[in-house]
This record gives structure tokens, sequence and C-alpha cells, in this order.
């Protein structure tokens, strides 16, 4: 009897000992995310069940296994919610959105009468020497006409007053304002338009009509715009944003981010595009930004041509509500070549922003210049909004990259056909057409020209519809992407097309854990659920940047 007794507690001793040799012999992890559906758009869009972190990174994904395998103090309960890839902006103005936030907010007005009496309340409480406000949109008014100075010139005949319209390509200035900068009826500007009327200013500029008062405005400390950065992270992060591509830094704006970066004041990874400046091609064309985990300069942003919305987009025939009136070209094609030219010796992308589809065929064909067919430059074209169906095939015969904001097509639809004709608006905003032409494609919000949340881009992709679900059927729904493309383009897609989808944009072994929790599944719920979900927590190298408390 006693023999027995010592043969159990023997063997008691061997499952013990082997326990603890075998507790010890498990990899090590930072934490462990279990309990969720894991959306990891991974080539074959696999789920997962848990995924475990290390140091910033996936070490491993996928099954419940996974939890006996990795020894980590923190085990998170995701609660039965849903994991993405963190949403990666292809295209937006993150610098300047921060930088306009201390501006009059002009999103979303009904009427002129609004923007003056907002002006006027804000008028009231400003210190600065200008009053500045940003996203006013005539196309939203009853009257739909651009608005002129009159009114501003006898509220504040002495202070100098710029409103910048929604798209950036429009500005009112009030005559003190244009005074400062010089501006007269025989001011002749190359790519951009003085309106005037019955031989008067009418305060309207547009395109390159704006930087001349854009220019004078006194500008802020390094302190203050590295703290506005600071500030719009905080909008990015709480709506599931872990990366953006900013477009069109001017010298001073890329140095700051840097400074911010190197200061380490910036979680959210930045890759951006330097302005089609000299100083810009002079400083950083031979000697580039270093790049970082978090912070990459991938090339420079051109613009060919102006806005729909404030009729500058470059159109081949006239537009439909202005007869004799093809739009802006701000760029010729001879100098557009002739850039190619040069940043093709070099490693940049050259990003385009093309709106109309004279611009369109102007830029593909610049780049066919000088692109060969087989290439892996990733070039893009930004916006891509009203392409001819002739012109098409560029996109695939020289691997140029359409980057495109689908709630541009939700925002422009009420209005859009007026300037296209009920013919040319089937070739605008076709982003299933284009996407069948590469097989890839990067999803944006071109914010502030619309609304940060990167969920209401997921909508506009896939229901073509607005926050109050029009139209009923969706609008030109031939073009909608499916669930699973339009997550893609917030992701991988966008990573891709800043040649960074080794490190992000989906959630795999080795990759940067960069990942939003969120409460409902994109692949199965209703718009209506989409479009006023939020956001559980951001995560960005695996530390948790933004948690709802509520």
């Amino acid at each position: 009897m006693k023999d027995k007794s010592n043969r159990w507690r023997i063997i008691y001793q061997i499952l013990i000992i082997t326990l603890v040799l075998n507790s010890c012999s498990k990899p090590n992890a930072d934490y462990i995310i279990y309990n969720a559906k894991i959306y990891t758009v991974n080539e074959a869009f696999d789920t997962a069940q848990v995924m475990v972190i290390k140091e910033g990174k996936i070490l491993d994904i996928g099954g419940l296994d996974l939890l006996n395998t990795y020894r980590a103090v923190n085990k998170i309960n995701a609660q039965g919610r849903y994991i993405y890839p963190g949403f990666n902006d292809a295209h937006c103005h993150f610098t300047g959105y921060a930088m306009d936030k201390y501006k009059l907010a002009l999103f979303g007005t009904d009427s002129f009468e609004e923007v003056v009496a907002a002006v006027v309340d804000y008028g009231a409480r400003n210190t600065r020497q200008w009053i500045e406000g940003r996203g006013w949109d005539q196309n939203d008014w009853d009257v739909k006409e651009f608005p002129t100075k009159d009114t501003l010139d006898k509220l504040f005949p002495n202070t100098p007053i710029f409103l910048m319209r929604i798209d950036g390509h429009a500005a009112l200035c009030n005559q003190k304002a244009l005074e400062l900068a010089g501006i007269t009826l025989n001011t002749k500007i190359e790519g951009g338009e003085i309106l005037q009327k019955n031989n008067q200013l009418t305060g309207l500029l547009i395109d390159n009509a704006v930087d001349y008062v854009k220019k004078i405005i006194p500008i802020r400390t390094r302190d203050e715009v590295v703290a506005d950065f600071v500030n719009a992270e905080k909008d990015c992060v709480s709506l599931g944003l872990s990366s953006v591509t900013d477009c069109g830094l001017k010298n001073q704006v890329a140095k700051w981010l840097e400074y911010a970066y190197e200061k380490k004041q910036l979680k959210i990874k930045t890759s951006f595009m330097l302005a089609d400046e000299k100083d810009n091609y002079d400083d950083f064309l031979q000697s580039p930004f270093a790049r970082t985990d978090r912070f990459h300069c991938i090339g420079y942003k051109v613009y060919s041509d102006g806005a729909l919305g404030s009729r500058g987009a470059y159109l081949l025939e006239d537009y439909h509500d202005r007869h004799q009136h093809k739009g802006i070209l701000l760029k010729s094609k001879d100098s557009l070549e002739a850039l190619a030219r040069l940043l093709y010796a070099t490693d940049y992308q050259l990003c385009t922003h093309a709106i109309g589809d004279g611009a369109n065929r102007l830029v593909l064909q610049s780049y066919a210049s000088v692109l060969p067919a087989d290439n892996d430059r990733r070039w893009r074209v930004e916006h891509a909004q009203v392409v001819s169906p002739e012109d098409l095939h560029y996109f695939k015969d020289y691997k140029t990259v359409p980057s495109v904001q689908p709630t541009h097509a939700t925002s422009d639809m009420y209005w859009a056909e007026k300037r296209l004709g009920q013919n040319r608006i089937q070739s605008a905003y076709a982003y299933n057409d284009l996407l069948s032409q590469l097989g890839w494609m990067p999803l944006g919000t071109d914010f502030p020209v619309e609304e940060l949340n990167p969920l209401y881009t997921f909508c506009a992709a896939v229901f073509r519809v607005d926050k109050k679900n029009f139209p009923d059927n969706g609008f030109q729904m031939n073009n909608a992407l499916s669930r699973q493309d339009a997550l893609r383009g917030m992701t991988i897609w966008a990573a891709k097309a800043a040649f960074e989808e080794k490190e992000k944009g989906s959630l795999e072994k080795g990759k940067w854990a960069d990942f939003v929790i969120l409460p409902i599944d994109l692949m199965t719920a209703s718009v209506d659920t989409i479009y006023k979900s939020g956001v559980v927590a951001t995560y960005i190298n695996g530390e948790c940047v933004y948690r709802n408390r509520k």
C-alpha cells in the first residue's frame, strides 16, 4: 500500500514539473486580445479570434488555441466586438485641418446671411489681426450664387476678412484684405480668377488667386502649430484613424510636422506629400526627410485643375451651367511632363490633383509619356473625379493609382449633374470602373473638405447614400464598391498607395499592431447602423491611444 502511495506521489510530482516546464517554455507576449471577430484584411480576407501583441507588433493571430500558446500578464476580453486594421485616410489635409481649428467654422451654413452672422459674432470675440473662416458652400444655400463682399465691407471696413470655401479652391475676402494683398481690377493671375461684376471686385477669388491673400496672413508660431497637430490627432484617433496621408505640405509646415514627431508629440502615422513649390524642391529633392515608422514623405502633390463646385475643374467640354467656360488648367502638359521626368529620376511619387475629365486626360497622358508600362512607381491621380471612359485604360496600362474620396460623391450628387449634364455625370465618381483597371484603390476623405469620419467613407463607397438615406436607391449604384473592397481601400490599399503595405494595413504576423475596435460588423451592418456607430478603442503600435469611456 505504501509503494502504491509513493508511486502516485512521484507521478504527481512529474506532472507538476512538466506543467512548470511547459509554462516556462511558452513565449512571452505583452498582451493578448481575445473574444473578438478580427478582420485581418489579409489576402484571403481571413477572420481570427485572438491576437497576440509584443513590442508594438503582432506576434501571432488566429484561433482560441493561442490563449494557451503564449504567456501574457494582460489579457483583454473584447467582449464579442469587432476588430479591424486601423483606418488609414489615403487623402486628407491633416495639418491644414489642425491649423484651421482656431478659425471660424462655416461648415453646414444654410445661407450667406448665416455666414455674416457668424462673422459678426466671431469678430466681437476675435483678438487677432484678421478674421479667418472656412467651410461655406453656396451649393447648400437657397441662393446658390457666389456671395459678394459688400456686406462685409460695410460691417468691417478696417479688419481684413478671409473666408475659404469648403473645397479650398475659392475664398471670399473683404475690400481691406484685397487692398493688403494689392489686388485691383487690373490684377492678372495665371491659373486663377478674380471675379468682377459691373466693373467692381466682388471679393471672390478662385484657385491661384486665393494664394495672393493667403500668403500675407500672419503666420502662427511653431509651438502653436504643434499644439494644433496634437489636438487634431485626438479627433482622428477618436474615429479610428491610425494613419493619414497628408497632401501638399508647405516647406515650413513639413518641418514643423517633423519636429512634432522628433519630440514625440504625435502618435498617429503620417505619410505626406510636399507642395509643388520651389523651396520644397530646393530643400528636399536631393535631401529627403528621414523615414520612421510614423513619419514618411512619399512625394509631391501637384494641382492640375480646381474644384467642380467652384467651376474650376478643367473639363473637355463646356460646363453644362456655364457656357464658354471649361474651368481652369493650373498646370500645362509641358510643365507637368517636365516635372514627371524630374521626379522619375528620384524615389518620390508624383501625386496630381485632377477633378475634371480634361485634367484627368492631361495627367494620365503626361504620366504615360514618362512611365514604362511595367512599373511599380505608384504615381497617383488624386480624386480622379470625372474621367472619360476612353481614358480609363491609362490606369491599367501604366499602373497609375486612382486615389478617390467616396464622400465627394454623396456631397456633390445634389448638384453635380447641373455642372456636367446628364451624359457626362455617368463617368463621374465611377469608383467601381476605376477599381476594375488596377485591381486596387486607396480611399480617403479629403478632410476638412469632407467630414473626418472614415465610417462615412465606407457608407458612401458601399451604399452611395447620405446620412438621411438619400437617394432611395443610391447614387449611380453601378459604381458602388463591395464591403470588402471598401474596407481594403481604407486599410491595406491605403497603405499600399504609400509603399507601406509590408508594415501595416492588415493584421498579420510581424506587422505593427494598428487596429480599431468597433461594436458593429461592417460586413453585415445596415447603413444607418454604420453611420451612427462610434469607436470603442484605437491602437497604434500596440498602444491604446483612444478608448470610449461611455
